[in-house]
């Protein structure tokens, strides 16, 4: 059996993604508390994911959403990695603005501690898919446009996208 190059990178691109998402199922989390939620995104999603990004860009001005877009479209597959914020009940704390987790949940905030834990999921799976030497990049556009297409359930607030490619030259790179 001879294996081309091209079905090998595909197939390792989506086993690569998958294990960006056990690494960040893994990651430290506080209070023992896991409320990440990963996705592995590609086909008709990941062309809806785009189009939602254009659409920022040309209603909001914000060009980076644009840009972003046209990386993700030379990805064949995407990673991402949304959380459920809620208050932990860390105290003492207040990073979130409020006195206290109580406020917090009452008001508009989010919880810092919560946020955080994404921000260390969210680089472990960078992290796998750079031992891997697939190329990648953390993006915010692509978690605001999954979030605004309904990808993510209603509780997941906040998310971000990593895009991946294996290729000769990164197209993450002279973006």
């Amino acid at each position: 059996m001879i294996i081309s190059s091209q079905e090998a990178e595909k197939r390792a691109v989506e086993q690569i993604a998958c294990l960006m998402c056990v690494a960040a199922r893994t990651a430290p989390k506080a209070r023992g508390i896991d409320d990440l939620v990963t996705l592995v995104v590609n086909g008709q999603e990941k062309e809806q994911l785009s189009a939602e990004m254009r659409r920022i860009a040309q209603e909001s001005g914000a060009q980076f959403f644009e840009r972003d877009a046209n990386c993700l479209d030379k990805s064949p597959v995407v990673v991402l990695l949304g959380q459920k914020v809620k208050p932990l009940g860390t105290k003492p704390c207040g990073y979130c603005g409020y006195a206290n987790c109580a406020e917090c949940a009452q008001g508009t905030g989010m919880c810092a501690i919560s946020t955080g834990d994404l921000g260390i999921a969210l680089s472990s799976a960078a992290n796998t898919a750079a031992l891997h030497h697939a190329d990648n990049r953390i993006m915010f556009s692509i978690g605001k446009a999954a979030i605004n297409i309904g990808l993510f359930a209603e509780e997941v607030k906040i998310a971000y996208g990593i895009p991946l490619s294996i290729t000769g030259k990164s197209p993450f790179f002279d973006r």
